[in-house]
Order: C-alpha cells, then sequence, then structure tokens
C-alpha cells in the first residue's frame, strides 16, 4: 500500500476532489457515435435502440430486451406485468434504490420491505421473503445489491413452489453472472440501468428483458403509449396504428441507444478492469483495523458496480466520510433504508441487520480509469480516517 498522506486536512475547509466517486468512461467512440445518429436524420427510438436490444440479447441470453428511459421505467412495466394491482403486496429489499419500491406503489399496491441475509451478505434474504409471503403476495423484486448475485436458487424455489413471479432488479449486475446465467435473466423478468455511474451508460436509460414473448409484446406496446406501431414502424410501411390499452412514454431514443452500442463494445474490458481494481483494495484492507469487507455470499461471477466496506461498531462513519471528503476523496452510502423514508415509515416496522450496515457503510470510488495508485491512496486515507474516527 502506498504510503499514508498526513492526517492534517481540516474538516472545516475540504480539498477538492481528487479522486470521485465515480467517473463515466466515455471516450471517441461515443462521441462518434452521437455525431453519426444526428448526421443520419433518425434522433427518436429507431435502429439504434434495436442494435442495443439486440446485442443484450446475445449477451445476457435471453430471448427479447426492450430498451426504455430508464430502470424505474422497466421497473414499473415488469410490475405491471406480472399483473400487479392495487390491494396486493409485494416483496422487496430495503436496502436499495428507492426505485424498487416505488414500482410497486405506482400500482397501487404495498412494498413489504424484508431484511438483507447477513451483515457479510446484503442482498435480501430468502428467509425472511418467505417468512413474509401472504395470500396477498402478487410478486417478489430482489437486488442484485453491489453487482453481486443473490441467492436465486434459494429465492426461486420459494417463489415456484408458491406461484409467484420473481422481478430481477439488476441495476447492479450487469456483467455479472450466477451459475452460468447472466443476473437479470433468471426470472420472469430483468430490469436494467444505463444511469451515468452504472458499468455502462447511455446517460438516462434502462433495459427491460425477458424470455417470454407475450410479455416482450406488451412491454414494447406499454413502453410507447400503448400503441401498436411505432414511428419508426409507420416510416417502414405501417398504416397507422391502434392503442390497445393504456400506456406510458418510457421510450429510449437512438442519441442515447448510439453511446450504448459503444459503451457495450468495451463492456468486458471494463468489468475486468473493475476486478483488478476490487481484487487490489481487498489485498489493501484485508488486514486494516476498523473494518469489513463484505463478501456478500461468494456466489457467482460479481459485476462490481460499487465496492462497499462496513466500519466496525464504535467507529463514526460520518466523520471517516467528512475527514476523506477533507483530503479529496469522496464516498458515498448505498443505500439509506426505503422503509425508514417518511414516505414508507411503518412504526412497527425494523429490519435490525439492514439498519445496521446502513448507518456503519461506506462506498468508497470504483471506476475504470482509476489506476492501482489511486486504490492504494484511497485505502490510506481510509486507514488514517478511520484512526481518528472512533467514537
Amino acid at each position: 500500500m502506498a504510503a499514508r498522506a498526513s492526517t492534517s486536512a481540516s474538516l472545516a475547509a475540504p480539498q477538492e476532489i481528487r479522486v470521485p466517486l465515480f467517473v463515466p468512461d466515455l471516450g471517441e467512440a461515443e462521441r462518434q457515435a452521437v455525431l453519426d445518429c444526428l448526421n443520419s436524420g433518425w434522433i427518436a427510438m429507431g435502429p439504434r435502440c434495436e442494435q442495443l436490444e439486440r446485442l443484450f440479447e446475445k449477451r445476457l441470453g435471453v430471448k427479447h430486451a426492450i430498451t426504455l428511459s430508464s430502470c424505474t421505467a422497466a421497473l414499473h412495466l415488469a410490475n405491471i406485468l406480472v399483473d400487479v394491482k392495487a390491494g396486493d403486496e409485494v416483496i422487496v429489499p430495503s436496502l436499495t434504490f428507492a426505485a424498487t419500491a416505488n414500482a410497486v406503489a405506482f400500482c397501487g399496491a404495498k412494498p413489504v420491505f424484508v431484511d438483507v441475509a447477513s451483515l457479510d451478505d446484503w442482498t435480501i434474504s430468502p428467509a425472511d421473503i418467505e417468512h413474509c409471503i401472504t395470500p396477498k403476495t402478487r410478486a417478489v423484486v430482489v437486488m442484485h445489491y453491489g453487482g453481486f448475485p443473490c441467492d436465486m436458487r434459494a429465492i426461486m424455489a420459494i417463489a415456484q413452489s408458491r406461484g409467484i413471479p420473481v422481478i430481477e432488479d439488476a441495476c447492479h449486475g450487469l456483467g455479472g453472472s450466477l451459475d452460468n446465467r447472466a443476473m437479470g435473466s433468471i426470472g420472469a423478468l430483468g430490469c436494467f440501468s444505463f444511469y451515468s455511474n452504472k458499468v455502462m451508460t447511455t446517460g438516462e436509460g434502462g433495459l427491460l428483458v425477458t424470455d417470454d414473448s407475450a410479455l416482450a409484446e406488451r412491454a414494447r406496446r406499454l413502453r410507447s403509449h400503448g400503441m401498436t406501431a411505432n414511428a419508426i414502424d409507420r416510416i417502414r410501411g405501417a398504416q397507422g396504428y391502434d392503442i390497445t390499452e393504456l400506456g406510458h412514454n418510457y421510450r429510449l431514443d437512438d442519441m442515447r441507444a448510439a453511446i450504448g452500442v459503444a459503451q457495450e463494445g468495451r463492456l468486458d474490458a471494463s468489468l475486468a478492469q473493475r476486478r483488478r481494481l476490487v481484487e487490489r483494495y481487498r489485498g489493501n484492507l484485508a488486514s486494516m483495523k476498523g473494518i469489513r469487507v463484505p463478501r456478500h455470499g461468494n456466489r457467482g461471477e460479481p459485476a462490481h458496480y460499487i465496492f462497499p466496506v462496513l466500519v466496525d461498531d464504535g467507529v463514526n462513519r460520518d466523520r471517516v466520510r467528512q475527514e476523506m471528503n477533507g483530503r479529496g476523496v469522496q464516498t458515498s452510502i448505498h443505500y439509506q433504508p426505503v422503509h425508514l423514508f417518511s414516505h414508507y415509515r411503518a412504526a412497527d416496522k425494523t429490519l435490525p441487520l439492514t439498519e445496521s450496515i446502513a448507518s456503519r457503510a461506506i462506498s468508497l470510488p470504483l471506476y475504470p480509469s482509476m489506476g492501482t495508485d489511486t486504490v492504494d491512496l484511497v485505502c490510506s486515507v481510509l486507514a488514517d480516517s478511520i484512526a481518528s474516527a472512533y467514537a
């Protein structure tokens, strides 16, 4: 590990951020792709969206991929497609971004929050899923936290034995796999994010995947107002359209899809670099006092979307983050528990593991253009910050 820097930085006067939490991996290929799209004269949803869909059908090993405006849109459509309605319950993790639960609420249903598996595995607990199933349970939504696969064998067995569909929130999981199956391709529907800080990006954007042709056909209509033919279809000869049901404006556009096509072409190299950086982190932090590095079940091949650590009891997590920021290293928290937000808070709902993790977790910088020297610097700053942050 690199030599530790001085601890004299003032919390009252943070230095300029030298190591951001994330930097998008964008270059000439993306710039040229957007220019080519602009020069083509077609910038709305069209051939480049279709190209991106074909690329991900091949990459993920699924029959159907549907580009969308966001992963939130994908989650909303997924809940609609499995017939979630007002009065239903849908089991969701709380250690996730609010969109996982919001998509359930959009349908008028109740998100039922469950705990994580353990302090070393922050993915959703199969035992807690089973405990929370009631006659009102319409679906289970899992989120592959940090890019680490949930225990899908156990979860699918529980759900299938009761005839309950599983939706995979794979916003963290692109590029990871379990039992040689891509995350997002195991449940009835998989939802991906192409937001700017994900392992690949289109700026804003998302993807819905499934092997069910009927669900895919309906998803394509629902993303575009319930229309049976889109603008590009009419250019190709479709004569008018019908609206078969109430839909949404959840389309991705070809400019963003063009960026996605360029990004997909180097996704494997980006994922390999993430693995190298995580190995360096783990080596540096293996014996560091005051933290633990969770393994999240140690299943399958992780995508390494983020690199979270857990500070020990007695360490003031917020002070550690302040110290690191003062030394020019940005950190984050993934996540504030959704069940504790004002909109969802229930007086009788406690999730002890989720709440403990959320009060002690720190996400460290991780992005493809980092070098191992930057990892060493982050670890050095973390060690010094922990040393000064015991409560």
